[in-house]
């Protein structure tokens, strides 16, 4: 009986122990299977986020890509229009002419000499050859219709008339500047470029005798608009566009803070305060030529404003500008810990003096960040100068907020639509000056954020 029931017990035990046995296999192979799955879950993870980080490097590069492209051939088609084609003329002057008794240059009989056609004149002495009155006009064709200007500009700066003849170096055309820089091919049949083959006859022999130059083309920055491209420059653009930004700056940026101090700390909880917050949002996406719609219609239409000034455009870029200070404030402000704002009140302070002294400097980096950027977004718009008539041939520099006036995107829109090669290189340089403002106001912005920025 006891073996039969020890061997009962050992048979139990047995099984129990292969039981165990299996069980213990099971969970082991169970184990297995789990980090096996887990172990491919990590290396699919682990691919997924190499081939993320190679997506977001290779949009990088393409970005970078398109930038240098862009950049290169801006800089390609806008380098050349920093100098210009100059010739080498001798020309005596009539003193006679345009002195007074006392010595001096007359300025009416000097505005009322005819420069141009002393300069022609003294042009032709070079090329006795030419006896045609076609020849002779298509020969004067080779120097700038305002050469004469020039003379005249050149003389009355040095106030002198030297006796005798003098050699004055003068602006050449825009068909020999563009052939001075390779950028007219010879080698084509006379229809299809704008010079002819006798003005390159006589531009080879100016090229001979050393009487052609290329020269810093200083007009370029201290002119304002012109028909000609050898006269033309930005200066005046720039003044328009400088005086329309003080303008937006002086309207918008107080404008967007009370606003946004007002809709954070002090308007009501209801539909009205929800309301004007959703359009203040949506007004940010607004496009940019219905901003100059609204200022055609209610500056110019209504007030009766004068057309093509700064004062109208920076009141059009104001509007335009508004909503994105007044988020980028908003968002500054709440940015600011709330421990701040509970200290002052807590010692005593009024809601007008916590958000004035307390809130506001300790917002000053995003509210000026923001207030850049808008301004910088601001100087690159075209479409509501356009429609409130800063498209206008302007040949003077404004110097009041009310004279007739330009922008320098306006600028670049008009240069670009013309005709003429020499407008579309200084259209490129133009939009180097406009990246130039653009990229310091930028950074500007960082600079400012990073000084007064503040680490809690």
């Amino acid at each position: 009986m006891f073996r039969a029931n020890w061997g009962s017990d050992m048979n139990n035990q047995s099984d129990s122990a292969l039981s165990s046995s299996g069980m213990a296999n099971l969970y082991s192979a169970s184990t297995d299977q789990r980090m096996a799955h887990i172990a491919a879950g990590l290396k699919k993870r682990r691919a997924a986020s190499r081939r993320l980080r190679l997506y977001g490097i290779a949009a990088i590069l393409t970005a970078l890509g398109f930038l240098f492209i862009l950049l290169t051939t801006i800089v390609s088609n806008g380098y050349t229009a920093l100098q210009q084609t100059e010739i080498a003329v001798s020309i005596e002057v009539p003193a006679e002419e345009i002195i007074d008794d006392s010595g001096a240059i007359d300025i009416e009989k000097s505005r009322n000499f005819n420069w141009g056609g002393l300069v022609k004149r003294s042009f032709r002495q070079n090329f006795p050859e030419v006896t045609g009155m076609l020849d002779q006009r298509s020969l004067g064709e080779l120097l700038s219709a305002n050469a004469g200007y020039d003379l005249r500009m050149q003389i009355e700066k040095t106030g002198i008339v030297e006796a005798g003849t003098k050699t004055y170096w003068m602006k050449a055309s825009d068909d020999v500047d563009m052939l001075m820089k390779g950028r007219t091919d010879r080698t084509i049949d006379e229809k299809m470029r704008r010079i002819k083959n006798n003005q390159l006859v006589w531009f080879d022999k100016i090229v001979a005798e050393g009487s052609i130059r290329l020269a810093f083309n200083s007009t370029f920055f201290t002119a304002a608009d012109s028909r000609e491209p050898e006269s033309a420059g930005v200066l005046g653009a720039v003044v328009g566009s400088a005086m329309a930004l003080v303008v937006t700056v002086m309207l918008a940026l107080p404008l967007a803070v009370m606003a946004a101090v007002y809709l954070e700390y002090f308007a009501p909880p209801g539909r009205l305060t929800d309301f004007i917050e959703v359009n203040v949002n949506n007004l940010a996406a607004v496009p940019s030529i219905v901003f100059g719609l609204l200022g055609l219609a209610v500056f110019l239409g209504f007030f009766g404003m004068p057309r093509s000034a700064p004062l109208v455009g920076g009141m059009v870029l104001a509007l335009m500008t508004l909503p994105t200070i007044i988020i980028a404030t908003r968002a500054s402000i709440r940015a600011v810990p709330t421990s701040i704002r509970d200290a002052a009140l807590g010692l005593g302070a009024s809601p007008m003096q916590t958000a004035l002294d307390h809130v506001l400097p300790l917002a000053a980096p995003g509210i000026l960040t923001g207030t850049i950027i808008g301004i910088a977004q601001a100087l690159g718009e075209t479409a509501p100068l356009i429609m409130i008539g800063m498209v206008a041939f302007i040949v003077d520099v404004p110097t009041s907020l009310t004279d007739p006036a330009t922008a320098l995107p306006v600028q670049i829109f008009i240069w670009s639509d013309s005709a003429e090669r020499a407008f579309y290189e200084r259209s490129s340089l133009a939009i180097m000056v406009l990246l130039l403002f653009l990229i310091s106001m930028n950074l500007t912005a960082v600079l400012l954020r990073r000084k007064f920025e503040k680490k809690w």
